[in-house]
C-alpha cells in the first residue's frame, strides 16, 4: 500500500502516526535463493561435466526467457523466472567450482589406495574431542578431529602443491600393549582409553590446543571419506602430536585468547553451567558431557548448546535496540542512550559481528549466525517488519554463493526455516492468540516457538528419527534465561584478557540462568514420554510435515471448542506423563506378571528381573547409558536392589550412569577380575559419585528379593583359578528361579570356561530359560549346551553388528535341541513370563521401545 494510501486510510485527519506500516510480504527474493540453494546441493553431487552443462543450459534459458518476455504482459513473471534460473546457473557453476577441490591433486588417488603420506595442512576449524563410544567390547580410543585443508602432499618421492579439504583423526598417544587373545570382539583395541570414559582427550592436548590458521605437518594414513560427495576429499589418520610449521594469525590468536578466557572465567561454576555457557557464548561445547547432550537432544533444545542466530541478535538489541523503533526518536537500546548516531550504530554493529564470527569461527553455524545479525541491522535502516524477509532471502542466496556446502547443511536448513517461522507464522499465530484473550508477551512467546516447532520438527525427525513432545514448554521455559546467561556470558568473555576477577564475577552471574537452562533440559528429558519414535529419514519428515499442515489446519475449529482443547491437552498430557498402568494398555508392554526382560541396548548386554514394588535386579548396563536407561523406564523400575556387572568389557559396563540415573541403587557386584583395568577404575567412580557401595561376586553366593531367588555360580574366588582367556571367561554367572522358571545366564563365558564350569557344578539342571554366551557367538561348548537343553534361548546383540552375531551354527544347534530363540537385533527386547505350571511364554516389543 502507498504512503498516501496509508494516510489516507487513517483515522486522524493529519494521517497515520506512522507511515511505515506492514504490507504484503515482499516475496521477490525467494524464489531466486531457493533456486540457487536446490541448485547447490544438486551440483555438488554432479560430476564436474554435468553440473558445467547445466549451469550453460539453465544461464542460456535465463538470458532467453528475459528477452522473449522484455514487454509482454507477463513480462514481471518472466523477469522473475530468468532471475530465477540465472542464480541457480551461478549457484549450479559455483558449486562445481568447490566440488572441483575435492578432485584436484594427489589426495584422492592416494586415498583409493589407502596410502601413507607426509602432508601439511592449515587448520580451518576447532580441534575437537570424538564422543565417547563403544567399539566391540571395548571403548574407542581417545581421537581428536580437526577440519583442515591440505596445502602440501609428499608421497612416493614427489611433492605437490595442492589445496584440498580433509578431515584430519588424530588418535591420543601411542599404541597400547594388546590384551591376551579373546575369541570374537573380546580383545581391547589399540590407543588409550579415558579412565573415566569420557572425551577428555588429554594426552591428545597438543592436537586441542591448535586454532584455526595454523599450519601443521603429519605423517597420515590417507583414507577416503565415510559418505561419497563429502565436503572433505580425505580422511588422514594420525598418530601423536602434530609439527607445528606455521603459526596462527593474529586475529585467530586474538578470538582464542578471548575463548580461553571464557572456559577459564568459567571453571569454578558448577558442571553444568561450566559446560553449556561457553558453547552459549561463542559455540565451545568441548566439556558437554554425553548425559547433558541426550538430554538438550531429547527437548529439542540443541540450538541451546551451541551458537546460534538468536546469540547475536540479543547483544544487537542490547546495542540498538527493537528494529522496528531504529528510525523513530524513541528508538532504544545502549547507543541512542550515549549518543551514537543510527548510521554509526549501523557500523558498529557490522562491526560487532565480523567480530562475533571471527571469535565463534566462520562454519555454518556462525555464517548462521552472522546471516541472522545483518538481517537484524538492514532493520535498522528500515524499521519494517516486512523488510526482513527479503533481507533474509537475500542473506541465504548470499551465504550459498559464498559456500555452497551450507545447501546440503540441516543445521543451515533449521535456521533458515526457524527464521522464516519467526518472520511470517508466528506474528499470526501471536496475533490470533492475543485475540483470544492472552496477554501480548505470553503470546508472542507462545507463537515463536510453536512456529520454529511446526517447520523444524519434520527436518528434525530426518536426522532423529525422534518427536519431542516436551519440547515448545521446554524451550519457552528455556528461553526465559537465554538473554541473561547471554549477555553476561559475552560480558565475561570482553572482561577475561584485562580483568579475570570481573570476568569470573560475571561469569558466576551467568551460571544462574545457564544452569536453570541445563536443568529444564535434563527434567524435560526425564520425562516417561519426553520423545517418541518416528520414521526416519525424508519419508518420516514428509510424514509428520503433512500431520502438522492437518494439525495446524484443524486448529482454528479445535480452538472454538474448550471442551475439546482440554481433551486434547489431557491426552498430550498423559502422553508425557505416561502413568504407570497405561503404556501397558495401550501398548502392551511390559506385559503384566514379566519375570525377566532382556533390553535391546545395541551390541551389548543388560537383562532386568522382576522383583517386588518397582524393586528389580538389574544384570549388566550395556554399551550406552540412554539405551538402558530407556529400557528400564518402560519397566517402571525405579529402585534397584542389586545391578551385577558380570564383568568389565565396555558392552557390558559403559551404559552405567543410565542406570543409576535417577533410581536407588543398593549396592553394585562385580567380577572378581578387575581387567580391562581402566573400565573397572570407571565403575568404581561412577558408583563413588553415586554412593553405591560395590562388592565382589562370590561363587556360592546365594540371595533372595520376594518371590526371586539366585546362586552364583562362577567365576572362582581367586582369578588364577580362571582360564587364561582374559575377561570374558571371568563374566559372573548366575543360576535363577522365579515363579518355577529355572534361568541360567551366562554372560560371556567362553568355551574353556563353560566346560569348567560343568566340572564344578556337576548337579547343573536342565533350564527353562538360557542367555547364551556372548550375544550367541561361534564359541560355545557342545556338551554345556546339550545339557541345558533350554526352552528359551535369548540372545542380546545389535543390529549388523560387525562380528556376526549371532552364530548361524549356534542358532541352529539351539533350535535342533528343541529351544524357541529370541534375539534383540530382530526381535528388539524381549520380555519372559509365565511358570512352570503353565506355558511359558516370551513378549516382544519393537527395538524402537
Amino acid at each position: 500500500m502507498a504512503r498516501s494510501a496509508v494516510h489516507a486510510s487513517a483515522a486522524s485527519p493529519l494521517g497515520a502516526s506512522n507511515p511505515h506500516q506492514e504490507g504484503p510480504a515482499d516475496l521477490r527474493l525467494v524464489p531466486p535463493a531457493l533456486a540457487a540453494w536446490l541448485a547447490s546441493a544438486l551440483a555438488l553431487g554432479m560430476p564436474g561435466e554435468v553440473a558445467a552443462w547445466c549451469a550453460v543450459v539453465t544461464a542460456v534459458l535465463g538470458v532467453a526467457l528475459l528477452a522473449v518476455g522484455r514487454g509482454r504482459s507477463a513480462a514481471g513473471l518472466a523477469a522473475a523466472t530468468a532471475t530465477a534460473l540465472l542464480c541457480a546457473s551461478a549457484a549450479t557453476a559455483v558449486a562445481a567450482l568447490h566440488a572441483a577441490d575435492g578432485h584436484r591433486g594427489p589426495l584422492p588417488a592416494l586415498a583409493a589406495e589407502h596410502a601413507h603420506a607426509v602432508v601439511e595442512l592449515r587448520i580451518t576449524g576447532d580441534p575437537r574431542p570424538t564422543l565417547p563410544h563403544v567399539r566391540g567390547a571395548a571403548r574407542a580410543p581417545d581421537a581428536v578431529i580437526v577440519e583442515a585443508e591440505a596445502v602440501r602432499v609428499t608421497a612416493h618421492g614427489v611433492t605437490t602443491k595442492v589445496r584440498t579439504p580433509v578431515l584430519v583423526i588424530a588418535e591420543a598417544g601411542a599404541p597400547r600393549k594388546p590384551a591376551r587373545r579373546l575369541p570374537g570382539p573380546g580383545a581391547r583395541p589399540a590407543g588409550s582409553v579415558p579412565a573415566d570414559g569420557r572425551a577428555s582427550a588429554s594426552s591428545a592436548d597438543p592436537w586441542l590446543g591448535l586454532l584455526p590458521s595454523t599450519r601443521v605437518t603429519v605423517a597420515a594414513r590417507i583414507a577416503p571419506p565415510e559418505l561419497p560427495g563429502d565436503r572433505n576429499a580425505a580422511v588422514l589418520s594420525v598418530r601423536g602430536p602434530p609439527h607445528v610449521s606455521g603459526p596462527p594469525t593474529a586475529t585467530q590468536r586474538f578470538a582464542g585468547r578471548l575463548r580461553a578466557g571464557l572456559r577459564a572465567a568459567t571453571d569454578g561454576l558448577r558442571p553444568d553451567a561450566r559446560a553449556l555457557l561457553p558453547g552459549l557464548v561463542v559455540g565451545d561445547t568441548a566439556r558437554l558431557t554425553p548425559e547433558l547432550r541426550e538430554a538438550f537432544h531429547t527437548t529439542d533444545l540443541t540450538h541451546l548448546t551451541a551458537v546460534s542466530g538468536s546469540n547475536l541478535t540479543i547483544v544487537l538489541l542490547l546495542l540498538i535496540g527493537p528494529p522496528g523503533l531504529a528510525i523513530r526518536a524513541e528508538r532504544r537500546g545502549l547507543a541512542p542512550r550515549i549518543g551514537i548516531p543510527l548510521r554509526t550504530t549501523a557500523v558498529l554493529g557490522g562491526l560487532l559481528t565480523v567480530g562475533f564470527v571471527i571469535v565463534c569461527r566462520p562454519d555454518p553455524s556462525v555464517l548462521r549466525a552472522a546471516a541472522c545479525g545483518l538481517i537484524t541491522l538492514l532493520a535498522i535502516g528500515t524499521g519494517r517488519r516486512r523488510a526482513l524477509l527479503p533481507a533474509l532471502a537475500a542473506a541465504v542466496l548470499l551465504l550459498v554463493l559464498y559456500d555452497p556446502w551450507l545447501a546440503r547443511s540441516y543445521g543451515f536448513l533449521l535456521s533458515v526455516l526457524a527464521t522464516g517461522a519467526l518472520l511470517t507464522i508466528s506474528p499470526r499465530w501471536s496475533a490470533a492468540l492475543r485475540r483470544r484473550g492472552m496477554p501480548p508477551g505470553p503470546a508472542e512467546a507462545l507463537g515463536a516457538a510453536g512456529a520454529a516447532q511446526a517447520v523444524c520438527a519434520p527436518v528434525i525427525v530426518v536426522i532423529a528419527g525422534q518427536v519431542s513432545l516436551v519440547a515448545i514448554p521446554c524451550n519457552l521455559l528455556a528461553e526465559l534465561a537465554v538473554g541473561p546467561a547471554t549477555v553476561l556470558g559475552f560480558a565475561a568473555l570482553a572482561a577475561a584478557p584485562f580483568a579475570m576477577p570481573a570476568a569470573e564475577w560475571l561469569a558466576w552471574l551467568a551460571g544462574w540462568p545457564t544452569g536453570w537452562i541445563a536443568a529444564v533440559a535434563r527434567r524435560g528429558a526425564a520425562l516417561p514420554g519426553a520423545g517418541i519414535g518416528w520414521p526416519g529419514g525424508w519419508g518420516g519428515g514428509l510424514l509428520l510435515a503433512a500431520l502438522t499442515v492437518a494439525v495446524v489446519t484443524t486448529g482454528r475449529r479445535l480452538v472454538a471448542r474448550p471442551w475439546l482443547c482440554a481433551a486434547v491437552a489431557l491426552l498430550l498430557l498423559l502422553a508425557v506423563l505416561r502413568p504407570v498402568p497405561l503404556p501397558r494398555v495401550i501398548t502392551g508392554w511390559p506385559p503384566p506378571d514379566w519375570r525377566l526382560v532382556m533390553c535391546d541396548v545395541g551390541q551389548g548386554d543388560s537383562l532386568v528381573l522382576s522383583g517386588t514394588d518397582g524393586s528389580a535386579v538389574v544384570i549388566d548396563a550395556g554399551p550406552e547409558p540412554a539405551l538402558v536407561d530407556r529400557c528400564l523406564r518402560s519397566l517402571g523400575v525405579t529402585s534397584i536392589a542389586l545391578l551385577i556387572l558380570t564383568h568389565f568389557h565396555a558392552d557390558h559396563v559403559d551404559g552405567l550412569p543410565g542406570v543409576l540415573h535417577g533410581r536407588k541403587v543398593g549396592a553394585i557386584e562385580t567380577t572378581t577380575l578387575d581387567e580391562p583395568p581402566e573400565q573397572a577404575a570407571f565403575v568404581r567412580r561412577q558408583a563413588a559419585a553415586a554412593r553405591v557401595p560395590v562388592v565382589r561376586a562370590a561363587a556360592g553366593e546365594r540371595r533372595r528379593l520376594g518371590g526371586l531367588e539366585w546362586q552364583l555360580l562362577w567365576p572362582p574366588a581367586t582369578p588364577g583359578e580362571l582360564p587364561d582367556n582374559g575377561p570374558n571367561d571371568a563374566s559372573v554367572v548366575l543360576l535363577v528361579r522365579a515363579a518355577g522358571l529355572t534361568f541360567l545366564l551366562l554372560g560371556d563365558l567362553e568355551p574353556p570356561a563353560q566346560r569348567q564350569l560343568l566340572a564344578a557344578v556337576p548337579g547343573l539342571p536342565r533350564v527353562d530359560v538360557l542367555k547364551v554366551a556372548h550375544h550367541g557367538s561361534a564359541y560355545q561348548d557342545p556338551v554345556l549346551l546339550a545339557r541345558l537343553r533350554p526352552r528359551l534361548a535369548l540372545i542380546s546383540c545389535g543390529a549388523d553388528n560387525p562380528y556376526g552375531h549371532p552364530s548361524p551354527r549356534t542358532v541352529a544347534a539351539l533350535r535342533a535341541q528343541g529351544a524357541t530363540v529370541l534375539r534383540t537385533d530382530t526381535d528388539g527386547s524381549v520380555a519372559v513370563v509365565g511358570d512352570r505350571a503353565g506355558d511359558l511364554r516370551a513378549t516382544v516389543v519393537g527395538s524402537a521401545m
